[in-house]
């Protein structure tokens, strides 16, 4: 009796190993790409101008929805971790406890994602516009290095930018925290900041900032690479700007935690 052979295509092994090849590909890509625009960093020409129009873009333009962000985030966690203390009998360590997430993780890890959603896919669209017209093309013609030009500028602007930004939203969440521990909690204001001001410490800010670098670096990165990989029209640039922010919002997560176990490890 004939055996019937299981078609090549629905071999799951096979699968496995198409995707796995697939993303080791694509990582190598990446890892090239970065080394490629890192390398440019230190070589001369610097387009200061560039570099300097980004750095609105990325950060002073970002300003309104990551302090709108922030704030929202320290409001709320100062009420749910009143509400939480309250069935132990802590309550007085809610100042301690919304300075200490605001400033290590919710702070750098919400700007980080809301710049991501709205720098990396502005980032990719712009980018992937020129790859689909030609336009990055043009400037290899006309004697200009494309990442020198267009990725670059973004890079240095984004980790220059993400710290000054983190550090706005990391007082603006406290002072969010602040407004609804004295407004309806019934905490004393002097009381409040004495805590927040005491119970800080340098680590925790500088971790904080340090990932905002990071972070900054990533949505960048991602931006540029997933534009200047984009084909195939409209539809090519629409996916390019999906691609973006999903991959960046990914690895912003993953390095917070590495980052987080550098820094907090002992």
């Amino acid at each position: 009796m004939e055996q019937a052979h299981t078609h090549p295509s629905f071999n799951p092994l096979a699968i496995i190993g198409r995707v796995v090849l697939a993303f080791l590909a694509e990582t190598g890509r990446l890892v090239l790409f970065t080394a490629d625009a890192v390398s440019h960093v230190v070589r001369p020409p610097i387009y200061l101008r560039l570099i300097g129009q980004q750095m609105l873009r990325i950060g002073y333009f970002s300003l309104p929805v990551v302090g709108l962000t922030a704030f929202f985030t320290g409001a709320v966690l100062c009420l749910q971790i009143f509400i939480g203390g309250n069935r132990y009998g802590a309550e007085s360590f809610v100042p301690q406890i919304v300075v200490l997430g605001i400033t290590r993780e919710l702070g750098p890890v919400i700007a980080g994602l809301m710049v991501a959603g709205r720098v990396s896919a502005a980032i990719a669209a712009e980018i992937g516009t020129m790859r689909v017209t030609e336009q990055i093309d043009a400037l290899t013609t006309l004697g200009t290095n494309p990442t020198k030009y267009l990725v670059t500028p973004r890079l240095i602007a984004a980790v220059i930018t993400m710290p000054l930004l983190v550090a706005i939203a990391d007082s603006i969440g406290v002072f969010g925290g602040y407004v609804v521990g004295t407004k309806s909690l019934g905490f004393n204001g002097a009381t409040y900041l004495k805590n927040t001001v005491n119970f800080v410490t340098q680590d925790d800010v500088v971790s904080g900032l340090s990932k905002a670098a990071v972070f900054g670096f990533i949505i960048a990165l991602m931006g540029c690479y997933c534009g200047f990989n984009s084909k195939g029209g409209a539809q090519g640039v629409g996916r390019a700007t999906t691609n973006a922010v999903v991959s960046a919002s990914i690895l912003i997560l993953a390095a917070n935690y590495f980052i987080t176990s550098v820094f907090f490890a002992h």
